[in-house]
């Protein structure tokens, strides 16, 4: 009879966190040295806290000002959100179709290499800026209006669907694809028969999701210039209309709990 009492547990067997630095001394001094320069990052920054205090009372002001909310120009809110409702529809459905041909030739095991390259540079140059550094661009370039803010929802849709679009062909199992081109099947019938099967109902979810992205990002460019119910937020602003600032506010509000609500019920519908 084997005595089980006063045993000891093997320490083998006893679950340990998972790190991705084991040597203790190199993960305590990574995170001192972090910290480290936490602190004297926050400190080199030209904070006028003098400023800050002063912004106090303004805050203050402006929040009383603002209540209770004005919503007498129901017309000037209807407009504007009707605006940014089309250009996040219009912005979705050109990515949605630019970003086929451009996910396609993103992905290596599809296209030949230059191909692949040329596609992946455009993906990444269309990623690199910020919608705000877009729509500036393409305010000074076609002006103020919704044509500036429909062209960077475009170029943020295209890039964003196609990046995915064509990772998830890379990750397909390559046996179906040899299968069907063991068959004698040309390029469209690939496209056709194994990969549009296995790719669209991910590419259907990206892309509502990008319209649920759309629709807020709509009322974000505006504040530039391009459009929507953000210039319209901008311009109350400017014109210290705080009351008709917070009608703005609680519009935009209900504008994403609306369109997270389609969203979500789109994508239980293609489950």
């Amino acid at each position: 009879m084997i005595a089980t009492s006063g045993a000891k547990t093997d320490s083998s067997l006893q679950w340990q966190p998972i790190r991705m630095i084991e040597t203790p001394l190199i993960r305590h001094g990574l995170t001192l040295l972090a910290l480290a320069y936490l602190f004297w990052s926050v400190g080199t920054l030209d904070m006028d806290w003098s400023r800050v205090a002063a912004g106090l009372p303004r805050a203050k002001n402006m929040m009383v000002r603002m209540i209770p909310p004005d919503f007498s120009r129901v017309q000037l809110l209807a407009r504007g959100i009707l605006e940014s409702v089309q250009m996040a529809l219009t912005a979705t459905f050109l990515g949605m179709t630019l970003a086929i041909p451009l996910g396609i030739c993103g992905a290596a095991n599809l296209v030949p290499r230059p191909i692949y390259l040329i596609a992946r540079t455009l993906i990444i140059l269309s990623r690199t800026f910020h919608e705000i550094i877009v729509a500036i661009l393409f305010v000074k370039i076609f002006s103020f209006g919704p044509l500036a803010g429909v062209l960077t929802l475009t170029v943020g849709s295209t890039s964003f669907i196609s990046k995915m679009l064509a990772e998830d062909i890379e990750n397909m199992p390559p046996g179906q694809m040899d299968a069907v081109r063991a068959t004698g099947a040309d390029f469209p019938k690939l496209l056709i028969y194994c990969i549009s099967p296995q790719a669209l109902p991910r590419y259907l979810g990206v892309s509502i999701y990008r319209l649920d992205a759309n629709i807020r990002h709509s009322t974000v460019v505006g504040i530039v210039g391009a459009g929507g119910i953000g210039q319209v937020l901008a311009a109350s602003f400017s014109r210290y209309d705080y009351d008709f600032s917070l009608a703005i506010i609680l519009t935009i509000i209900a504008l994403v709990i609306a369109g997270e609500f389609f969203s979500n019920w789109v994508r239980e519908r293609l489950r």
